[in-house]
């Protein structure tokens, strides 16, 4: 009877072994599936995030050749250096990819001649959509009813013409100036601008520069034109607030009149350029460098 009795629990105690152990082997096999599910899904997912990074890379690759591409064309319209006088000099180094400044000068007529240079504020492609936009009404003379001789008459019309409010909110600062042969006269205005260096043969520098607010931020605005005098052998230097506004150390920008000094020096801009790096230390300008000479 006992023996009886013990196979009977025996058996039941195998019987719920066998059923523990199906049951273990179901949760075993579940564990299996979940386990290659989620293998497949983690293989989908690589793959997915293979497509996206080639995908990413093919777009900042296109993305990296229409910036080039839109650099390469602002550095097109750009004159080239004269050889003959007025003679010119000039560099143009964009702190990104894209800046904002960009200059000119051409023939108005048989005696007068035009030197201009201009600065959007900001960076990037609307600066720089807006700024050779902007280059290139100068250079069409495509202002109705502007005398182009007349420097102030040339920034109003400007002023009118690039109300910031249908510029994305951007505007420019400007410096404009004509120079007559026959009589040696330079006609110049000025609107939100650092002051243009002239100096003079004798070894005198001027700093020109007349009151205006930058194009497109105030409507019916209107600009002054002055005058100057110059002779053969002056030299004229247009520039950029970029060119100037780096530290000195920490905490110190380079002072204007530091600049000026070193501008009445008999350096080319490529010379500038360098000392400017020099006291700005390792890495980009923090703000496009423009630097126009112009030897009479």
């Amino acid at each position: 009877m006992t023996a009886v009795l013990n196979e009977t629990g025996l058996a039941a105690r195998l019987a719920e072994a066998e059923a523990e152990l199906a049951l273990l082997k179901a949760e075993l096999e579940d564990i299996n599936l979940l386990y290659q599910a989620t293998i497949e899904h983690g293989e989908a997912v690589e793959d997915q995030l293979a497509e996206a990074n080639l995908a990413l890379q093919s777009t900042q690759k296109r993305l990296s050749d229409e910036l080039t591409e839109a650099a390469n064309y602002i550095f097109s319209i750009l004159p080239e250096p004269r050889k003959e006088v007025p003679r010119t000099d000039w560099l143009l180094v964009p702190s990104t990819e894209l800046g904002g400044d960009s200059f000119g000068y051409h023939e108005i007529d048989a005696d007068h001649m035009a030197f201009y240079l201009l600065d959007v504020c900001g960076h990037g492609v609307g600066a720089a959509l807006l700024s050779v936009t902007a280059i290139n009404v100068l250079r069409s003379a495509a202002l109705p009813n502007t005398d182009f001789r007349d420097p102030g008459a040339v920034l109003t019309a400007l002023n009118d013409s690039f109300p910031m409010e249908r510029q994305n909110n951007m505007y420019f600062t400007m410096w404009y100036g004509v120079f007559q042969r026959g009589t040696g006269e330079l006609r110049y205005a000025s609107a939100g601008h650092p002051a243009s260096v002239l100096r003079k043969a004798d070894g005198s520098v001027h700093t020109l520069v007349t009151p205006g607010i930058a194009i497109g931020m105030m409507p019916s605005m209107s600009y002054r034109t002055a005058r100057s005098q110059i002779a053969e052998g002056d030299r004229l230097h247009l520039v950029s607030d970029g060119t100037f506004e780096v530290e000195t150390a920490p905490g110190e920008m380079l002072e204007f009149q530091a600049f000026v000094e070193r501008l009445s020096r008999s350096e080319t801009p490529s010379e500038v350029l360098s000392w400017v790096r020099g006291l700005n230390g390792p890495g980009p300008l923090p703000d496009d460098f423009s630097l126009l000479t112009i030897d009479f």
